[in-house]
This record gives structure tokens, sequence and C-alpha cells, in this order.
């Protein structure tokens, strides 16, 4: 009979951010840890998490593990018997280790010849009796982003327990019953007020809040229903799902109560906000607050930042979207002290508010351009030193950019060297030292007073994008006319953070990744990719070009390159391997990236994006997946022929089979329309429906043709025909990718 398992581990709080991730993967530890122990569940398992307690509920649980046929196997059939005709030594221990008779071993066919083997019956064990290994596999196995010690221990013999945060209580019931479990503490800490934990039918509800008795007393609970609903009834909302609604609902109304309604959709961060406060909370209530108006001379950005992180609470917009002097807080109580709490918040956030109105006077008085000086005084990195040298490089290889690269104005052009040497400024304001989240906003906002537009909008969002998706910030509308001084600094700022600490040996590896190089060298790939949406411009950059610029910045001036030949060859490698991330991030199969990427990375990445894009419309013809499987057979007979600067054109004077003349006509026929596809970056879809032409003839080629004549001259030609197509396809990619799979 199939029964309900349900198991809670009451825990001190834990951090919002791990909820989201823990609650599944305590399901798929779950899971695997029964599927293990011969337990398979073929119901979806329910999991919650709470800041106080996981949960997971399996509905339908076999009672017992089924019977398992095993077939044991022993030494060869060929080493069973002695010279004597007896059983071996052998096959007598392998008898006797089973508990039989030589004369109850059997043999099996094996991949390796006959073997004498036991057949084994073992019987299934009751689930209860299993249950207890499953969740100690569970309790060892469950990740976290950080584990701790807490002086407990398992009875698995393998030391103690180290798990999030410690556990203390342990609700295990299956089939409505208690299974037997202890968590003991050491020896050394075991006393009166630290005791193990051992499993039992309570749980407890919300730490303060009770409907009768005292808060935080034991319930007990015999299944899931009743289970989630005694936690209701005592203030506590099991579903994330149920806490975030009445958040919203809550939300909702408190912030029409004070005439305005909550700043939501406007704001990344409080989109943020509203994803982590119902981990935060059991018993979600909103509680609102108010502030003096006088603060709202502040940037709005400061006033967002304050509320919503450092303090969590929400800013109230009115219906012309200006911030109004108020806020909505969420909390984890009834709404009985409402004042109370809402005074104690006002306190807390008008000081916060003072402090940022102080930094915000003092950096106005002093001003952006005063700062570079301290910059001198913060290290960029050991090996690279500080933020002023980085600043001044930063503004040369702007100019560069946008003169050079994108071919404008000279005053566009000092535009972009004026934001790039002050895009870092303000890390030496008072304002960004206390609000860190707001370093180049903040130095935009300072610069917006005494630059134009296209410089302090390029400081204000020379972080950004971040990510790679074409929706992702910054708009258009938000870089207004400093798209072009923006995209020069940005890249500039991403391009010299990357080449210099690759310069200093600091590589990402695995997850390691301290500098965030792989996230700017996805901002640089956002960019260039989406260059014409952004900013308007024609251009089409190229990768390798940008950054060996960007190398030279750590020079003296005079060697082009002072890179060590290892550390850009692993510089190429990561560029390639970012590019692959990045195209097929954006939708495109990683098939095709690989194959298109064969071509090179010293191309636009615009070119490489639109070959990529253009690729799926001709890949499935049958004809092109005939001539990709051909191209396998090409590419390995064009190796023959060491790669030479020009293939000999009068190659029709030297063929003499008509196949081979009628691939060289082909070739010849087809080459414009490839070529004037990669020159151009367009056009790709009809270069390859001109590539996929090539099927016929090359079929016909290896079906007529002997590559390897006996003539040498002969033989050459052909392998200059088959390195001439090799050479020609291959700048649109290596189509045999896009079928080594199958």
């Amino acid at each position: 009979m199939d029964r309900e398992l349900l198991i809670e581990l009451g825990l001190e709080e834990l951090p919002a951010s791990w909820l989201p991730t823990l609650t599944q993967q305590l399901s798929e530890t779950l899971r695997k840890a029964l599927n293990d122990h011969q337990l398979p569940n073929t119901d979806s398992i329910e999991v919650h998490g709470t800041p106080r307690r996981l949960a997971a509920c399996v509905p339908e649980l076999i009672d017992r593990q089924e019977d398992r046929d095993e077939v044991l196997t022993g030494p060869p059939v060929s080493a069973a018997m002695g010279p004597d005709g007896k059983p071996s030594p052998a096959a007598l221990g392998f008898a006797k280790k089973n508990g039989v008779d030589f004369g109850g071993l059997t043999e099996v066919d094996t991949p390796k010849g006959k073997y004498l083997a036991f057949k084994k019956l073992t019987r299934g064990r009751a689930t209860v009796d299993v249950l207890p290994d499953v969740l100690t596999q569970v309790l060892r196995t469950l990740p976290f982003p950080k584990q701790m010690h807490w002086d407990a221990e398992l009875g698995d013999g393998k030391g103690e327990l180290v798990f999030g945060r410690p556990i203390r209580w342990l609700l295990f019931l299956y089939g409505g019953r208690v299974v037997p479990f202890t968590i003991s503490r050491t020896t050394m800490a075991a006393g009166v007020r630290v005791q193990d934990v051992t499993s039992g039918a309570v749980t407890y509800g919300h730490r303060v809040l009770a409907s009768s008795g005292r808060a935080g007393r034991a319930i007990k609970v015999r299944g899931f229903d009743e289970y989630k609903k005694k936690l209701a009834e005592h203030f506590v909302f099991l579903s994330r799902i149920e806490r975030k609604d009445r958040i919203m609902r809550e939300l909702d109304a408190q912030a029409r109560k004070i005439g305005g309604r909550m700043l939501h959709h406007q704001s990344t961060q409080a989109e943020a906000l509203l994803e982590e406060v119902p981990d935060l909370v059991e018993y979600p209530g909103v509680v609102s607050g108010t502030f003096a108006s006088e603060f709202l001379s502040l940037p709005a950005e400061v006033l967002i930042t304050t509320l919503i992180h450092h303090q969590h609470f929400f800013p109230v917009v009115a219906s012309d979207d200006k911030l109004m002097p108020s806020f909505l807080a969420v909390t984890n109580t009834q709404g009985t002290n409402t004042k109370l709490i809402s005074v104690n918040a006002e306190r807390v956030v008008t000081a916060r508010l003072r402090d940022a109105r102080f930094f915000w006077e003092s950096d106005r008085a002093v001003g952006l351009e005063a700062r570079l000086s301290r910059l001198e005084t913060l290290t960029f990195h050991k090996a690279l030193g500080s933020y002023q040298a980085k600043a001044f490089r930063v503004a040369a290889l702007a100019k560069w950019i946008a003169s050079d690269v994108f071919g404008q104005s000279e005053e566009v052009a000092e535009q972009a060297e004026t934001a790039g040497r002050l895009a870092k400024a303000d890390l030496a304001t008072d304002m960004v030292r206390e609000f860190t989240e707001l370093q180049g906003v903040m130095g935009g906002i300072y610069a917006r007073e005494t630059h134009p537009e296209a410089v302090w909008k390029a400081i204000y969002h020379h972080y950004q994008p971040i990510s790679v998706e074409k929706t992702g910030a910054p708009t258009v509308a938000q870089l207004g006319e400093g798209r072009v001084t923006w995209a020069a600094v940005s890249l500039a700022d991403k391009l010299d953070t990357i080449a210099g600490l690759f310069h200093a040996g600091e590589r990402p590896t695995g997850s390691r990744d301290p500098f965030g190089l792989r996230r700017a060298a996805h901002g640089v790939l956002r960019i260039l990719l989406d260059l014409e949406a952004l900013t308007g411009l024609t251009k089409r950059p190229v990768l390798e070009t940008l950054v060996k610029r960007a190398v030279k910045g750590y020079g003296d001036g005079g060697p082009e390159h002072v890179m060590s030949e290892a550390a850009w060859t692993d510089l190429s490698a990561f560029l390639r391997e970012r590019i692959e991330y990045v195209l097929g991030a954006r939708g495109a199969d990683r098939r095709n990236v690989r194959a298109v990427l064969a071509s090179g990375t010293t191309r636009a990445v615009q070119d490489l994006e639109a070959n990529v894009t253009a690729l799926p419309a001709v890949a499935s013809s049958e004809s092109f997946r005939a001539l990709a499987t051909a191209f396998k057979r090409v590419r390995n007979i064009a190796r023959e022929l060491p790669d030479e600067p020009a293939v000999n054109p009068a190659l029709g004077s030297v063929l003499t089979e008509p196949a081979e003349l009628a691939l060289l006509a082909e070739i010849d026929k087809r080459q414009a329309v490839i070529e004037q596809a990669v020159a151009t970056g367009r056009g790709y879809k009809e270069a390859y429906q001109e590539a996929a032409q090539f099927e016929p003839a090359v079929a016909k080629f290896f079906t007529d043709v002997f590559v390897m004549a006996e003539d040498p001259a002969l033989r050459q030609a052909r392998l200059q025909l088959m390195k001439r197509l090799e050479r020609l396809i291959l700048q649109l990619g290596d189509i045999s990718e896009i079928v080594a799979a199958e």
C-alpha cells in the first residue's frame, strides 16, 4: 500500500536569497535519495520553504522495496576447475562467500567469456526501515551556498554534519506515523541546553504570533493536509505563492490609502525586492510610513536606493510617476502595532536620508573634476596601478573608438574622452563610498550639472549593459544624445578591464570569476551586436582590433603588443568562448554557432550573428545537409595539401575528368556571391543557398574521380581543387558541424 511521506526541517533563519533554489534542490535531492534506495516515486514531490522551515511531501510512496534478483559474477569458468577435475580454490572461495555449495553456482556469458555466477534474491526492506537512510542522504547532500558547523553528527559513521543553518526540530512522518531518526550533538557540545534533535509528529508556528496560548508552542500533525491547515491557523503561510500574492494585495491597498501606488515596474530594484520579500516572512503584513518632503530634493536614484536596497522598503509614486514622501514596509506580523512599527521605520529612513543629503551636498561642493586626483589612492589592481591610471587609459581608448572606429567628429571624440576620464571619479565621492550601488550613476548625476547630455549620460550608463538580451538596459530612450559617447566609453572601460586583467594573469576558471571578466565580455559583445539599434551607427568593428588597442594602453606607447603570447592565447580562447555563449544565449543553435565560428573570430561580431541567423533557413534542406556531410570528406582530403598562400588558379588546364571540371565551374560561378556576403556582412542566406548548389557536383566528383592519382601533377591539382572548395565554404563556416552529432 502506498502511503504519504512528510518531512519538515525546522531551521534557524535562512537567507532569503537561498530559498528559491533551495526548495528546488530539496525536491531533486529527495527524489534521488528515494531512487538510490529503491523507493521509486512517480508523483511529483511537493516542496515548500519559509525562512524557518523546509518541507517536502511525497503523496504516495510504496510501503516496501521490491525484491531484487542479482547476478554476482565470480572467477572465469576456465579457472573454476583444477587439473584434478575438482573445483579450484577460487571457485570454492566464491561459493563460500555467497553461502552456497559449489553446486549452487551457475555459468553466465559475459563480453569477456563464461564466468561462474550466483543468482541472489534480495528481499525488499520495509519503507519505514529505509527512510532513515534516505533522510541521511538528503541531509548529507542538500547543497547550500555556505555551510556551517553546529556540533551535530549522524549515525552513518561519516562524522560531523555541516548544514546551511542549525536544525531545531524534525517532523518525519510516513503514513501518519513517526519515522525514528536522531541528529546527535557532539560530546563536547551536548548538555542541558544543547540536546539531540529527534524526529516527531510536531511542527511549530509563527515565532511571535499565536491564536491562543504562547507563541512557538508545538503543534501535532498527522498528515500534509493537516500540516498546512495547522500552520495557517498559527500564522504561517507555507506557500510562497500565497505569501507573494498577499504582499502584492497589501502593498496595493496601502498605497491607495495614501493616494499613490507602489513603485514596481518602473524600477528593476523594486521588482527584485518584490521577489525577495516573500522569502523574508512567514506571515506578511504591510505598513506605510512617511519622511520629510524636503528629502525629495535628493536625486530619485538616491531615494530609491536608500529605501529599497538599504531598508527593504517600497517607494510610493504619485499619478505623475514622481516620488511621494512615503514608503511601504513588509512586516512579519499582524497589523496590531502598525503605528509603532511605522514610527520606528520612519526614524531609520530619516537617519539614512540625512546622511545621503549630507553626502550629496558635500560632493557637489567639491565637484567631479576635483575628485580625479583622489583616484590615485584607489587601486584598480596591484599589478595594473590605480584607478587614476585606468581613467586616463579609458579616456584615450574611448576617444580612439569614437573617432577612428565610429568615425565621429572631433567634438564627439572629445566628449567621449571627457566622459571616459570622469567615469570613475565618483568612486572618490562620499555618496558612492556609502552607497556603492550608485557608482557610475552618481558620476552621471554630478556631471549633469556642468556637462552636456552626451557626457553625463555616457558616465551614468557606462557600467551597462549587464545582460546580453536585446531588450536589456540601457534603452535608446534612456541614452538619448549620449548614445554614441556611451558606446565608446562603455566599450573602452570593459575592454581595458579585460585586457589588463589577462595581462596581469587574472583568468576566469570554472565558476571562479572574481573580477567579472565574463560579465565585461558580455557587455562588450552586446554593444557590438546591437550597435546599430543602440546608436544608429552602421559600423562593423572587429573585436580583435579593439582588444589589441586596449592591450596597447598598458604599454609605453611604443610596442603594439605588450601581452605575453600565452596570455594572448588565453584571451583569444576566452573571447571565442564568450562569443559562442552569447550567440547561444540570444537563441542560436549551438551547432550552428560552432559551424560559423570555424570561419574565425577576426570578423565583426555583427557578421557572425548575421551568419548564424541565416544558417537555419537553409540548414534543414536535403541538399544542404548532404553537402554538409560531404564537406567532412572534403576537409579530410584537403588536409593532404599543406596550407599555402594561394591555390593555383590554372586548374582547368590540368584537370581532365568531366566531374572535376564541372565542380571547378561551379566554384567559379558561385564564388562571387559567397565572398560578397562575407565582405559586406549581408546576404548570408543567399550565400548559403549558393553553397547548397555545390552538392550535386561534389557528389558526382566523389563518385567519378579518384583524388590520389598516380600522376603527381594531377593529384596536386585535385588536392588544390578540394582546398579551394574548402577555403570558399569555410568563409561561411564549417558546415559539417551541423551534422556532427548525427
